[in-house]
């Protein structure tokens, strides 16, 4: 009885400590170009990500920047503030994989995988069909 006890505890507590990696990457992030901050969050099993800050807000002409690259004509006047630029990750064995990103500079979706080095860098690779071919960037976690 006590060592099916002991096993069940410890099967308990490495099921919390795999849901508490898994989370690991929710909070705000500030990317490579130190321009913009990305709020990850959870929404049932995915993992998303919106623009949550901008340093420059705003166009020209005084009014907020949107989506002017956007391939579909019909979202190109939504606003970059609170756009969702990560979609559809999950968790799978330390990896947050099988997402996408977009790049509201240049209009463009990649797929994407997100490996967490330490508790406060990011690895964000977008990528087109394999992963080799693609880049990665490091984001920091804002405090």
């Amino acid at each position: 009885m006590r060592k099916s006890l002991f096993v069940f505890t410890l099967l308990v507590a490495s099921l919390s400590s795999f849901a508490q990696n898994a989370d690991a990457i929710i909070g705000k992030w500030l990317n490579k170009d130190k321009n913009a901050h990305i709020q990850i969050f959870k929404k049932g099993n995915t993992y998303l990500g919106k623009i949550a800050w901008l340093k420059e807000p705003l166009n020209e002409a005084n009014k907020p920047k949107v989506d002017v690259q956007n391939p579909d004509v019909n979202l190109r006047t939504r606003p970059i503030l609170n756009l969702e630029i990560l979609q559809n990750f999950k968790f799978n064995n330390g990896i947050w994989e099988n997402g996408t990103i977009y790049d509201p500079r240049y209009g463009k979706t990649y797929s994407c995988k997100i490996s967490l080095e330490g508790n406060d860098k990011l690895n964000v690779r977008g990528f087109i069909g394999v992963s080799l071919i693609g880049r990665t960037d490091t984001w920091t976690r804002v405090k």
